[in-house]
Formats: structure tokens, sequence, C-alpha cells
């Protein structure tokens, strides 16, 4: 029975240690790899497009007094409840 946990022990200890550099090696090597793709194959930068304000139904983008009280009116009211 002692040779029989011995053999166990072994076999545990032989296999943890291969998972474990296993995956030591993978960790390194994907960092590698990504450190490589990054250089020689770099994303483009994305291209910067300014948009326009569109006008809301109704409301004229220069005057928002009107859409400011609404808004203002509706918090209160959904807080008052």
């Amino acid at each position: 029975m002692d040779n029989l946990f011995s053999e166990g022990l072994t076999l545990m200890v032989f296999g943890m240690g291969f998972v474990f550099v296993f995956l030591t090696l993978l960790v390194f090597i994907t960092s590698i790899m990504s450190r490589l793709i990054g250089r020689y194959l770099p994303e483009p930068a994305p291209k910067v497009v300014k948009a326009r304000p569109q006008a809301v139904a109704g409301v004229q983008t220069g005057n928002n007094d009107e859409l400011i009280a609404v808004l203002t009116a509706a918090v209160h009211k959904y807080r008052s409840k």
C-alpha cells in the first residue's frame, strides 16, 4: 500500500509540474506573439469624423431653452412621485 501511495504522489507531482510548465510557456509565447504582431502589423488609427449636430424634431439647435424647460419639468414630475 505504501508503494502505491508513493507512485500516486509521484504521478501527481509530475502531472502538476507538466501542466505548470506548459501554462507558463503558453503565457510567454502568447505575450511574445502579441508584441510581434503589434510591432509588425499595427492597427490603423481610426479616422475622426466631426458630425454636425442634428436638430431635434420641433426644436432648433440654437435655442435649447424650451427643451431644457421640458426636461426639467419631466425630472421634477418623476422625482415628486
